[in-house]
């Protein structure tokens, strides 16, 4: 799916940046076993860039912005957040992965940029076998900091290789949780 730009005011706000990508992940050869590369088609979600409407919220109408299937708002600080997205989600191989228990992934960005402080961008994804052959999709699900609002679905951390997720699910193979 192609995000049309968000427009408020006399300002757009371009979502390109979240349009579908194929990105080659490449597994290093190791300890006798080949290199590997995985081809992975990626898709973002609107959670990238928009909050859910709050139960007794009534959001002005040009904050909000839909899809096929809900209307969310627009969220002006998960937005700029989204703008790394993509250069996060190349990176994944580097990356601690963890486990969510509820059969998706997230990784944590520790961002300070805007205010010298300590913020952790969580981004959550789920990763399945695609219909074409020999390739995965990768749904970024969600991406936002943690903040008092979100503690309670803090699930515990236990890293798994990102490459091994790739494996099981281009295999199917089943990715065990963490205990």
């Amino acid at each position: 799916m192609n995000w049309r730009p968000f427009r408020y005011g006399l300002e757009e706000y371009d979502l390109c940046h979240l349009h579908p990508a194929t990105i080659t992940y490449t597994q290093e050869a190791r300890g006798g076993k080949p290199a590997r590369c995985y081809a992975v088609d990626v898709v973002y979600s609107m959670h990238c860039f928009t909050r859910g409407i709050k139960a007794d919220e009534r959001p002005n109408p040009d904050l909000c912005y839909r899809d096929s299937r809900e209307t969310r708002v627009f969220d002006f600080r998960r937005y700029e957040l989204s703008r790394q997205l993509p250069g996060i989600i190349r990176d994944l191989c580097t990356r601690k992965v963890y486990h969510s228990g509820r059969g998706n992934f997230f990784t944590i960005e520790i961002i300070d940029k805007r205010t010298g402080a300590r913020l952790e961008y969580e981004i959550y994804f789920v990763a399945s076998r695609s219909s074409r052959k020999g390739r995965i999709d990768l749904v970024v699900q969600s991406a936002y900091v943690r903040d008092p609002e979100h503690l309670a679905n803090r699930p515990k951390l236990k890293p798994i290789a990102f490459p091994v997720i790739l494996f099981n699910v281009l295999n199917n193979k089943e990715i065990r949780v963490p205990k």
